[in-house]
C-alpha cells in the first residue's frame, strides 16, 4: 500500500479514509464489522469518525458510531497501533456547538471510553466556534497531547482566513497548530476548497482529507433520477445534485469509465487524489462490493485528458 504523509503529524495514511458515519446508520454492527475486517485486510488503516455520529438517527444517541469501531478495535482483527483513529468534537450533543476548554475535556474522554482505546490519532474541532477563542480550543487540545491522550489535531469546515488566523493564535498562545483540515470537496462541490484554502494548505504543509468526496453517493452514478432518490437515506441531500452541472458531471464519468472500464465512483476518488494539497478522500461503504470498489480508486490512474474532462465537467 502506497501510504501518504499527513502533513506534518507524523502519521501515514492510506490513500482511502474509511467513513465511519455509516456505523450505526446504514451499516448495523455485523456489517460494520466484516466492512472494516476487509477494509484493513485490503492494507488501509485509517477510520474517520465523530462523537456525533449517528445522532440523526431515530434511536440513536450520538457515539454510536465510535461504539462499534470500539467494540470492532476490542476484538483485534487489526492492531491498534497499525490503525489511525480520527475522531472529532465540538458538534451538538445536547448543549449547542461549542468549542470550549471545558467541554473538549470532557467530551475526548467520552470519545475513548466509548472507542474503547487509551488515545486517539487524530482529534479535529468539528466546526468553528465564533464564541471561543482559538487560543482556549488549541490549548485545550495542548493539555491533552501533553496527557497523551491525542496525538495530533486538525480541523474541519474552516475556510481559508479562520485557518489563517487558527495559525497566528497558535502562534502567538505557544501552542501547538492544526495540522490536518477537512474540507468538503468533491467534483460537485469545489468552491470551499480550491484557490485561497488549497493554496493555504499546500503552503503550510496541511494534511487535508476530503469528506463528502462522493457527494453523498451522487458520484456513484446511481442516482440519475429523482425517482432514483426516494426512500434512499441520503435522498435529501443527493436530490440537490441532479441539476445540469450535476449531470454534466456524471456524463464526464461515465466518458472516463467507458474509456477505463472503471466506475464512476472510483474515479470520482482517483480524481480528488489527483488534486492539488489532497492526501486523502473520506468514502464509505455499506457492502463488501461497494468497498472493493474503494480499494480499487486507490490504484487508478487518470490520464491528464480525463483529468481535464472532469475538471471542465464540474467547472
Amino acid at each position: 500500500m502506497d501510504m501518504r504523509r499527513l502533513g506534518k503529524t507524523g502519521l501515514s495514511i492510506a490513500p482511502i479514509v474509511f467513513g465511519g458515519n455509516v456505523f450505526g446508520w446504514t451499516a448495523d454492527e455485523k456489517t460494520s464489522f466484516d466492512i472494516l475486517d476487509a477494509f484493513f485486510d485490503a492494507g488501509f488503516n485509517t477510520i474517520d469518525t465523530a462523537d456525533v455520529y449517528s445522532a440523526w438517527v431515530p434511536g440513536n444517541k450520538g457515539g454510536d458510531s465510535e461504539e462499534i469501531i470500539g467494540k470492532w478495535l476490542k476484538r483485534g482483527k487489526a492492531s491498534r497501533d497499525n490503525a489511525v483513529i480520527i475522531t472529532k468534537v465540538g458538534s451538538d450533543m445536547g448543549q449547542g456547538k461549542t468549542l470550549k476548554e471545558t467541554y473538549i475535556l470532557k467530551a475526548v474522554e467520552d470519545s475513548l471510553r466509548r472507542l474503547q482505546t487509551d488515545y486517539i490519532d487524530l482529534y479535529l474541532s468539528h466546526w468553528p466556534d465564533e464564541n471561543t477563542p482559538y487560543e482556549e480550543t488549541l490549548g485545550a487540545f495542548a493539555k491533552l497531547k501533553q496527557q497523551g491522550k491525542i496525538r495530533a489535531i486538525g480541523c474541519s469546515n474552516l475556510d481559508a482566513t479562520q485557518l489563517q488566523a487558527s495559525f497566528d493564535a497558535a502562534e502567538k498562545a505557544g501552542v501547538p497548530r492544526y495540522d490536518v483540515i477537512q474540507p468538503e470537496y468533491n467534483l460537485y462541490e469545489r468552491a470551499s476548497f480550491e484557490g485561497p484554502l488549497a493554496d493555504l494548505c499546500v503552503r503550510q504543509d496541511i494534511g487535508v482529507i476530503t469528506y463528502f468526496s462522493l457527494a453523498a453517493g451522487f458520484l456513484s452514478g446511481k442516482y440519475r433520477t429523482k425517482a432514483d432518490t426516494e426512500g434512499r437515506a441520503r435522498e435529501g441531500r443527493v436530490a440537490q445534485y441532479l441539476d445540469d452541472k450535476g449531470l454534466r458531471i456524471l456524463a464526464g464519468l461515465d466518458k472516463v469509465a467507458a474509456e477505463t472500464g472503471a466506475k464512476p465512483a472510483e474515479i470520482a476518488l482517483a480524481w480528488l487524489l489527483r488534486k492539488k494539497g489532497v492526501t486523502a478522500p473520506i468514502a464509505s461503504a455499506t457492502t463488501l462490493s461497494q468497498l472493493e470498489s474503494l480499494t480499487r480508486s486507490s490504484t487508478l490512474s487518470l490520464s491528464d485528458d480525463a483529468m481535464a474532462l472532469l475538471d471542465k465537467a464540474g467547472a
